[in-house]
């Protein structure tokens, strides 16, 4: 029995040898924002926050993880308005790679973006490229970061981070 830390709570498991760390989420520990689709690290729908840094966790050994990982349901609550902007901009359809797109979002909301509102899109962009989404036509997903790191930068009255 192994301990690993999961959206702040820390947890008994088994892990064999060869258990990914998205099966380990989903099928021990229920956490379903993890999605499983090209299972090769092509499409981002698995990512996860490794020691608060994007991974794909279909593609990541559990065993070889040894700092807390966070899943869609543990950014919750940091994500809302991220998750709204998303919502108003129409930046999902399915909605299958939305679980991604959100915490690979978050973590880059954390990093911040440049204040430039073009340099800020062409960062984010960037950014999401490993994040695949078959639906959409990635315009509104990009907006929706944005969108969120001004608001942010506003409420927050961060010098310099005026984004318009």
């Amino acid at each position: 029995m192994d301990t690993f830390t999961v959206n702040g709570t820390t947890r008994a498991v088994r892990t064999a040898p060869g258990t990914t760390l998205a099966s380990l989420l989903r099928d021990q520990l229920g956490l379903t924002s993890v999605k499983l689709a090209c299972e090769r690290g092509e499409c981002g729908t698995c990512t996860v926050l490794v020691g608060g840094r994007p991974r794909l966790s279909c593609v990541t050994l559990a065993a070889l993880v040894d700092e807390e990982v966070t899943t869609a349901e543990g950014l919750a609550e940091e994500s809302a308005d991220l998750r709204a902007a998303f919502a108003d901009r129409g930046a999902f359809q399915c909605g299958f790679c939305t679980p991604g797109h959100v915490v690979h979002a978050t973590a880059l909301l954390r990093g911040g973006l440049p204040a430039a509102p073009e340099r800020a899109a062409r960062h984010v962009r960037r950014e999401l490229s490993g994040n695949i989404c078959r639906c959409t036509g990635y315009t509104a997903i990009v907006e929706a970061v944005c969108e969120t790191a001004r608001r942010r930068a506003a409420t927050e009255g961060v010098p310099g981070e005026e984004l318009t």
